[in-house]
Parts: structure tokens; C-alpha cells; sequence
């Protein structure tokens, strides 16, 4: 059996839950056969974004959020989503063939967007191989970005052969499934985001030790402040404030790829202690030697965090992501940490944090949550190849 997952590398969250599900069904030693497919590259010869901005879509998306660029995302996305919508015929041609040459028995996307021409030509090439989304948001944000609309006559062709699924990662995205149309039986629940295996491993290491051994004082509050791999000019804010706040407390700095930010938090002279680090793949190591998280309301960086039981402080205002902003509602839903307007009064909002009622709390909320979702997955999957036999493209 052949699997395609589809990611592309707006952000690093579509990539990093593509490669950690195949790393999974890799190691569950299943008979699959599982291909990463960048849905970028397969769309680059329609130049579909390029033509208009000299940029790919992906490039856009990361150059946005390296520079801050996020206020009015609301108003563009809807244009954004204009320009898929003219190119839809060719995109579905395109991939169409795509398809045909791939010969898959199952299509998994993790991206949104493009849902409604991946499946239109996943079903034009080979209508009953199975099409599924697995959203790594908790929560679409509609319309056309993760799900779309089924009408009467789609769900009718639904349960004589065209195979689309959705996998969600929180009840208020298994709400949103059924009222767009979406049947009960296509539609999965998951008791979190996809993470990396690495993120669910019993914690080894000596944290005194190894806090020690970054210069760190072994016993003090320790916030890690992540803001994706783009990284963000926020943390300078965050660690000039954090440094005159008085606080007993210390600092870990990942700055992603963002260079700029990397050279100015480590040239900067603090009081307190900190580590600066840049692009890393060691953030599970990183959180282990933390308490706590200071970021944006990424799905990815909250679910990461929670899997280590650390609470967390993220903002929600007119610059952050549409499609995050649940995520900071369900942090305060859930009592995981605090949501901040903005990080102007950081200080404030890392003292109450850390007094001691409510850290205890907001801990053993984000303990009680035991996300398994990229353990639960394969089994879904295997679920829907079962129960839906796959035709290869003719």
C-alpha cells in the first residue's frame, strides 16, 4: 500500500507532522509505503503566486511572519484564497495527472487550502482511493481553509464511493465537520495535534545538570520563549522587559532561523541568566530544562509544550494569525496558562503564572490533556483502508 502525505513549508508545522506520522507508521513497522509530497513544488509550474508577487506562496507566508507582517491577515487571506480559486481548473488538471503518474491508495493532506482541488483530482484520477485531511490547527477558520462545504448530492455520492475524510484534533473541529455536511462515519477525533515522537519519550535527563551545563542557575523559574522557527523581534521586548522586571527567574531564547534576532539577544547584556540559541532541532530538550513557555498561539508550540506539562503565556491581538486565534481561547478554556493582549506587561503576566496556585493548576490541566494523536492516526487510517477498497488511477 501506497501512502502520499501532503505538506508544503508555509511555516514549519505541515512538514513537521507529515515527517513525525511517517517517522510513527515507520516504526510501527506497517506495510505501507509512506512518500512525502511538498504540494509547492508539485504546483510550481502553474507559478500560481509567483506570477503575481515574484514569490511562491510558501515564501510569502514565512517572509510575513519573519518580519512581523501579520496585521490585516484577516482582510488578505480572503484575497489569497480568490487567487486559488481562479486557478482551481488548472490546479485540479495538474495534479490530476499528478496522481495518475503517482498511483497512490491513499492521499493524506496536512495542509489547507488546497483541500477541494487535491480531492477533486484524487477523485477524477481514481475516485475510490481515499482522500484525508488532518488538520494541524485546532479549529478550521472558515470558509476555504481547512474544510469545505458538503452539499446534498456530495454526501450522497459520499456513501456510494467518493472517499474523504477528516481527522480533528479538538471538538470545536469536529463540530465545524458536521455542520458543513461532513458524515458522522468520515469524520475522526484525535486527542491532540501530530508531534513528534520525541515530544511523548520519558524525560532522561539530569535538568539540573544540564542547566548547569548552558549556565544557568539549576534552580531558578525558567521561561522558554519560542516563537516558531521564523523566530520574531517580540522576544527583544520580552527579554528587556523580563530583565527590569525584578523577577527571580531565567531565560531560554530559540530563535529560529531569524539571524538578526539571534546576533541582538546574544550581544545584549543581561541580568538575568539566559540562553540564546538559534535554529535548533533540540526544542523537546530545550522544554525540558524550562517551566513554562512565552510564544504565539501556534498549534504546534502550544501542543508541544502541554505534552511536557509546561503552562503557557501567549498573546491574541490584531496581529496574530486568524487561524491561531482559537488556539488562545482554548488555552484560556482549558486553564493552560494566560493569554496576553501584549507582551508589554510580560512581567506581570509571568508573575501570576508562577504564583504557586496557579502554576500547579494550569500544569496538571495541561497533564490531564495526554495527547496521543500521531499514535492514533495509523489506526485510523488503517480503519479507512479497511473499510474503503482503493482503485488505482486508470
Amino acid at each position: 500500500m501506497h501512502l502520499d502525505l501532503i505538506y508544503f513549508d508555509a511555516g514549519g508545522g505541515h512538514r513537521a507532522a507529515a515527517t513525525a506520522l511517517r517517522l510513527v507508521i515507520e516504526r510501527q513497522q506497517r506495510p505501507w509505503a509512506v512518500s512525502l509530497v511538498n504540494l509547492q513544488e508539485a504546483l510550481d509550474p502553474l507559478d500560481i503566486f509567483r506570477k503575481l508577487t515574484g514569490l511562491r506562496l510558501q515564501d510569502i507566508y514565512n517572509l510575513l511572519l519573519k518580519k512581523g507582517w501579520t496585521l490585516g491577515t484577516p482582510q488578505l487571506l480572503p484575497l489569497m484564497q480568490g487567487v486559488i480559486r481562479l486557478y482551481h481548473r488548472p490546479t485540479v488538471r495538474l495534479l490530476e495527472s499528478l496522481w495518475r503518474e503517482r498511483r497512490p491508495d491513499m492521499v493524506v493532506s496536512l495542509v489547507p487550502h488546497f483541500n477541494r482541488a487535491l480531492r477533486e483530482s484524487l477523485h477524477r484520477a481514481s475516485p475510490a482511493t481515499p482522500y484525508v485531511t488532518i488538520l494541524t490547527d485546532l479549529a478550521d477558520y472558515p470558509p476555504h481553509f481547512w474544510m469545505e462545504p458538503l452539499t446534498a448530492g456530495q454526501s450522497a455520492s459520499r456513501r456510494t464511493g467518493v472517499a474523504s475524510f477528516l481527522i480533528c484534533g479538538s471538538d470545536r473541529a469536529v463540530e465545524q465537520a458536521r455542520a458543513l455536511g461532513h458524515p458522522e462515519e468520515a469524520v475522526f477525533r484525535t486527542s491532540g495535534m501530530i508531534l513528534h515522537p520525541r515530544f511523548h519519550e520519558p524525560a532522561t535527563l539530569d535538568r539540573r545538570a544540564e542547566r548547569q551545563r548552558l549556565g544557568l542557575d539549576p534552580d531558578l523559574p525558567t521561561g522558554l520563549v519560542l516563537f516558531g522557527g521564523q523566530g520574531s523581534r517580540v522576544m527583544l521586548e520580552i527579554a528587556r522587559r523580563l530583565d527590569r522586571s525584578g523577577l527571580n527567574l531565567q531565560l531560554i531564547l530559540i530563535c529560529g532561523r531569524n539571524e538578526k534576532l539571534y546576533r541582538a539577544l546574544k550581544a545584549r547584556k543581561m541580568r538575568l541568566p539566559v540562553w540564546v540559541e538559534g535554529f535548533t532541532t533540540e526544542v523537546p530538550y530545550y522544554m525540558r530544562l524550562a517551566d513554562f513557555l512565552i510564544g504565539k498561539p501556534g498549534p504546534g508550540s502550544i501542543s508541544e509544550a502541554l505534552a511536557i506539562e509546561l503552562p503557557v503565556i501567549v498573546s491574541s491581538n490584531a496581529w496574530t494569525l486568524p487561524q491561531e486565534r482559537f488556539n488562545a481561547a482554548f488555552v484560556t478554556e482549558k486553564q493552560l496558562g494566560i493569554v496576553v493582549h501584549s507582551f508589554r506587561h510580560i512581567d506581570r503576566a509571568v508573575a501570576q503564572l508562577l504564583d504557586p496556585a496557579n502554576f500547579a493548576r494550569c500544569r496538571a490541566n495541561a497533564a490531564a490533556l495526554r495527547n496521543r494523536a500521531v499514535y492514533e492516526i495509523p489506526d485510523i487510517l488503517e480503519t479507512i483502508l479497511r473499510k474503503q477498497p482503493c482503485a488505482q488511477p486508470s
